[in-house]
């Protein structure tokens, strides 16, 4: 495992027996960086442990909610409505016109508990949203979509 600093180190150690002891089918993937994968229903999340300078790290949790959607101004006014109703994290389109559903902790002050709700956060929100982003503007939910 590649980290940047001692600080990412020790968040990434911190969290990864929380998320093993939290959820029955979270992994690693087999390359050198500090993530963790959670699959749940139709949505997978990732759990990236990133530096924030020297002194700090930070927990961002993501989860594709809709590939390949046909990106329109109804479907960026819904994401923006939603991103004003929702407790805890927000939707965004990345660089590839994908729809993700994100949020970001800092990793020094995260408890166990805060953890889980934001994993669980952006699992339930995935899985609650992206049938109806499909449905009404195509693409592939990410328990569909090919790698």
């Amino acid at each position: 495992m590649k980290f940047e600093t001692p600080v990412q180190k020790a968040c990434y150690e911190k969290i990864q027996l929380w998320l093993k002891d939290l959820y029955d089918n979270v992994y690693s993937p087999p390359y050198d960086m500090p993530v963790f994968v959670l699959p749940l229903g139709s949505a997978t999340a990732t759990v990236e442990v990133l530096p924030w300078g020297n002194s700090e790290a930070i927990i961002s949790t993501w989860s594709y909610v809709v590939t390949g959607a046909e990106i329109t101004q109804d479907l960026m006014r819904f994401l923006l409505k939603k991103n004003s109703e929702l407790q805890f994290g927000v939707f965004s389109i990345d660089d590839d016109g994908d729809i993700r559903f994100h949020t970001t902790l800092v990793g020094s002050t995260c408890d166990r508990q805060e953890l889980q709700t934001l994993v669980s956060s952006v699992l339930e929100t995935a899985d609650q949203y992206d049938d109806a982003i499909v449905a009404t503007w195509g693409g592939e939910r990410s328990l569909d979509r090919s790698l």
